[in-house]
């Protein structure tokens, strides 16, 4: 049988899984998903050996970075499953009426959430990505064709082969609702099944993204880069800026939420730069600072060979996704938006500052998905936004914005309902006989 094929089965047997998806209750789906946390954790043995496998077959060959993110541990194991229970708990977001209008006596327009259909995901390096995209995709009712790297391919494998297991005819439920691919020829069969499937969700480098984008006429919802900045105001209380300036780059620098920028205020500079800079260098982050930040660093007696480089214009727009930060000297917040939404990539940004004004300025005119307020910017994220989970994060402004959850996948039909005796026709009202109320009932 040929790729294509082949291909078209699967995109097929998703179709007609998705169609088998619409007719379960939200106590059957919730169902499905416990039992599916607690198959997770009784095969954790399983998980590891191949993930041992994958981590083998790949150091050397891919980043220290990437390794990490593909690393799975008994912590991680037990956190899918707990993201499971997570997506189980949370409320069903297909089937909800969302506003009902008389139109007439007896004519009742409603609008309902109803799940997008059949869903692509497209990930790099962390298996988790997996059990995440699933849970959400079953608790929306929608089915889902997954491609991981192929770094995680054994460790992608089992874990599909556990959920489709674990939810095969359980309360009904099609096991082609969770279907794994496995080469990039497949993906770039399943880029032209438009007939099949509603929606792509690249997650990954912005050269995954790009290709996506430029290969497929299917809806593709993601973000291509996350060039996430943080912003010192001269109104920053100095610890509470350090704190989170350093949790923004290094509590784990390799995710798309991570500060790539530190932009910081004329006025708290010569304060603030150099314990910053002293702070990230005890972690070993490597300093590219503008001119000004480099003469307050040389000012200050820091002085750390090949960890402070002088920042070029390309700094600014990179996601580096490593323990590199780019630091710049700003005169007002208004330099600070400018800044972001010339160099950013709409993913995060955050604001460190006592000034509400300051604050509320910053907030309304960065155009970003999420913008924080004396917080890091490593809060943007569907588990911690109590979302229970994320397909990914939106940088996009149709359908959905920032970490997207069940809510993010669905979307909405209208049901007419006819309630006269007669039935109803439109020539009344196109001949002025009878008019319509539009009566707001819910």
């Amino acid at each position: 049988m040929s790729l294509k094929s082949l291909v078209l089965q699967e995109c097929e047997r998703a179709k007609e899984a998705a169609q088998k998806l619409l007719l379960l209750s939200p106590e059957d789906k919730q169902f499905v998903l416990f039992e599916l946390a607690q198959d997770i954790e009784a095969n954790a043995g399983k998980i590891l050996a191949a993930n041992r496998n994958d981590a083998a077959l790949s150091k050397g060959r891919i980043s220290p970075e990437m390794l990490k993110r593909l690393q799975v541990d008994k912590k991680k194991v037990h956190a899918m499953a707990g993201m499971v229970r997570s997506v189980a708990g949370l409320e069903d977001p297909a089937g909800k009426i969302i506003s009902t209008t008389e139109l007439d006596k007896g004519l009742l327009l409603k609008k309902i959430s109803v799940p997008l259909g059949v869903v692509c995901c497209i990930f790099e390096s962390r298996p988790e990505a997996v059990v995440q995209i699933s849970a959400l995709a079953i608790k929306s009712g929608n089915a889902v064709l997954l491609k991981g790297g192929s770094e995680a391919l054994h460790t992608n494998r089992i874990l599909t082969e556990i959920i489709r297991n674990s939810i095969k005819d359980n309360k009904g439920m099609p096991e082609d609702a969770v279907q794994l691919l496995e080469t990039r020829e497949a993906i770039r069969e399943v880029l032209k099944m438009d007939e099949f499937i509603d929606l792509v969700i690249p997650r990954g480098s912005s050269q995954l993204v790009r290709f996506v984008r430029e290969n497929t006429r299917i809806p593709v919802m993601g973000h291509a880069e996350g060039v996430c900045t943080v912003y010192i105001d001269k109104d920053a209380d100095l610890a509470k800026a350090v704190s989170i300036a350093y949790d923004a780059k290094c509590q784990y620098p390799a995710v798309c939420n991570a500060a790539e920028n530190l932009i910081v205020h004329r006025g708290i500079a010569d304060k603030f730069i150099p314990a910053i800079a002293r702070k990230y260098l005890e972690s070993s982050v490597e300093l590219r600072g503008d001119e000004e930040t480099l003469k307050i660093l040389r000012d200050a007696g820091i002085d750390a060979p090949g960890k402070i480089k002088k920042a070029s214009e390309k700094d600014w727009a990179t996601e580096y996704s490593d323990l590199i930060i780019s630091i710049k000297v700003v005169s007002d917040v208004q330099e600070a938006v400018a800044f972001i939404n010339r160099h950013g990539s709409g993913h995060t940004d955050a604001i460190v500052t006592e000034n509400q004004s300051h604050a509320k300025k910053f907030l309304t005119m960065v155009d970003s998905s999420s913008v924080m307020w004396n917080a890091s910017t490593r809060f943007a994220d569907g588990y911690r936004y109590g979302l229970g989970a994320e397909v990914g994060i939106s940088t996009g402004k149709i359908h959905a914005r920032g970490p997207v959850g069940v809510e993010g996948l669905v979307t909405h039909k209208w049901i007419l309902e006819g309630k006269g005796r007669f039935g109803h026709i439109v020539a009344p009202y196109a001949e002025g006989k009878r008019k319509f109320t539009h009566r707001k009932v819910m």
